[in-house]
């Protein structure tokens, strides 16, 4: 009964910028550390970035710089700053989200559907 729906993803050239965002929808009591990952054609699932509720950020060193995490509690929304993209960014990005669905606070990963970031020469 929960969805994490993303935009923002699309086609960009080399040097230029998107920003991704990422908001649950549907019934859930709580929800907790939010990330995102990203996945090449051939490469395992890596992780980006995650912030707490608190808003303790965790980025990958690669993009240390050029990547900024945020969140928004009152929307439940987290995005992703992406900057001065290359071809290594080029992969499909998934929020992921840790969420109790009832006051039980049985947590549980969840994930949207992933949006695609293309950059071309």
């Amino acid at each position: 009964q929960v969805q994490l729906v993303e935009s923002g993803g699309g086609s960009v050239q080399a040097g230029g910028s998107l920003r991704l965002s990422c908001a649950p929808s549907g019934t859930f009591f709580s929800i907790s550390t939010m990330g995102w990952y990203r996945q090449a054609p051939g490469k395992q699932r890596e992780l980006v970035a995650t912030i707490t509720r608190g808003g303790s950020t965790s980025i990958e060193d690669s993009v240390k710089g050029r990547f900024t995490i945020s969140r928004d509690n009152a929307k439940n929304t987290i995005y992703l700053q992406m900057n001065s993209l290359n071809a290594d960014d080029a992969a499909v990005y998934y929020c992921n989200a840790q969420i109790a669905i009832s006051i039980l606070l049985t947590w549980r990963d969840y994930w949207g559907q992933g949006t695609q970031v293309i950059v071309s020469s």
